[in-house]
């Protein structure tokens, strides 16, 4: 009877250990919907997260939404459906998830947002959001721009993606602190969907309508991909970029701070793109039984100028 007794101890406790093990590796299992890969920063966010997983062993199962909400949720639908231990959304829009994350949260699948942000009515729907402050991105570099012009700018926006938190929140930073000065305004917006290619052409447009040029004070670009791409329009134009017309945006990519270097631009605030290893840390900490974690876990970054443009560049590429 001792013996059977031992040996169903002894089966109890492999179960026990297999059921450890088994648990051990679905933590290692991540899905990331991230919303495609409109933009440098965009990439280098992406491969910043794999780069993390990898380093950290976390099985990460990567979805490429290519900017549209629609492929996230089906995305999200499937992480759940393969019961992943974590989900991370980067969000193209705001609004739409109650839904999803409601499956989410009836799975007990953790969800932490990061970049672009979310409306829901019930917070607890996600775990946290990691994401830079995009309204005091907004008012930095508004602040800079018109402490440049003192006050006086007629100004064209290229805003980001419709809806999206980024292009939200940004816009209404800026115009905060344009509100203060009566002399400057936005005398032209339009979104070119964060992109380089888009930049460029509603530049162009910009350009034709304001007497060639001639009428604009600065760009205020939502994202350094359409400033850069409205950069080659100015240019293209017979216009000096970052004199003829001020440049200033937001993100902080390496060709951001060479056009910078080169005097083509004038100030972008920095986006850090390395969200992974903070977005990783909570997860692993929320499994480990820590439920007391902050809503919001902001990495707001600095404004750069020409000033040190060129060292920035050269420490980003090594070159």
């Amino acid at each position: 009877m001792k013996i059977k007794r031992l040996l169903g101890a002894t089966a109890m406790l492999a179960l026990s250990s297999s059921l450890a093990l088994s648990s051990l590796a679905r933590a290692t299992t991540i899905g990331f919907s991230q919303v495609g890969s409109e933009s440098g920063w965009r990439s280098s966010f992406s491969e910043s997260v794999k780069r993390e997983a990898s380093a950290r062993n976390i099985e990460l199962k990567f979805a490429d939404a290519q900017q549209k909400q629609e492929n996230q949720i089906r995305a999200v639908r499937g992480f759940i459906a393969q019961r992943v231990d974590a989900i991370i959304i980067a969000p193209v829009v705001e609004t739409g998830w109650a839904p999803v994350l409601r499956e989410a949260k009836r799975a007990r699948i953790p969800v932490v947002i990061v970049d672009r942000n979310v409306q829901v009515n019930d917070d607890s729907l996600y775990l946290t959001r990691i994401a830079s402050d995009f309204t005091e991105e907004g008012r930095k570099i508004a602040n800079w721009l018109m402490q440049k012009t003192d006050g006086k700018c007629n100004i064209v926006e290229l805003q980001g993606t419709v809806g999206a938190t980024a292009a939200i929140d940004r816009a209404k930073g800026f115009n905060e602190v344009l509100s203060a000065h009566p002399n400057a305004k936005i005398i032209r917006s339009q979104t070119a969907e964060f992109t380089r290619s888009k930049g460029k052409e509603v530049m162009e447009s910009f350009l034709k309508a304001e007497q060639g040029g001639r009428n604009i004070c600065a760009l205020w670009a939502h994202n350094d991909e359409m400033a850069l791409g409205a950069i080659q329009a100015i240019k293209e134009a017979g216009l000096k970029p970052g004199q003829d017309i001020l440049v200033v945006a937001v993100d902080g990519v390496p060709d951001y701070f060479k056009a910078m270097a080169d005097g083509e631009a004038n100030a972008t605030v920095e986006l850090d793109p390395h969200l992974g290893g903070p977005a990783f840390d909570v997860i692993a900490a929320y499994l480990n039984g820590d439920k007391d974690i902050a809503k919001y876990i902001n990495n707001t970054g600095e404004l750069f100028s020409q000033d040190t443009a060129a060292a920035e560049y050269q420490q980003r590429t090594n070159k």
